[in-house]
């Protein structure tokens, strides 16, 4: 979504060094991927288009920071998790033992 932004804090051996990406139309939005150890935080168009991308080593990173956008004053940013259950916690029921 438009305004939508991450902030990207890199050490760099002498100090930290700061990256924002940021949806910056509307229809963007920001898609942040981890994999062999590198964070990649890009800015896709509706039809999945990369627009921009920030690639970074997860050793070097020293915080991420997602910033939603905000629509106004009475606007709510709906947050959930999810647990992906494994094949192993799949077998137990709610107390915890196994069916």
């Amino acid at each position: 979504m438009k305004g939508d932004q991450v902030e990207a804090i890199v050490d760099t051996g002498q100090g930290v060094q700061r990256f924002v990406i940021e949806a910056t139309r509307a229809g963007r939005r920001i898609e942040v991927t981890t994999s062999r150890g590198v964070v990649e935080v890009t800015e896709v168009t509706r039809g999945g288009t990369p627009v921009r991308t920030g690639r970074f080593m997860a050793s070097r990173l020293v915080a991420l920071v997602e910033h939603p956008a905000h629509e106004g004053d009475t606007a709510r940013v709906e947050v959930s998790t999810r647990r992906r259950l494994s094949t192993v916690d799949a077998t137990d029921d709610e107390s915890g033992r196994r069916r």
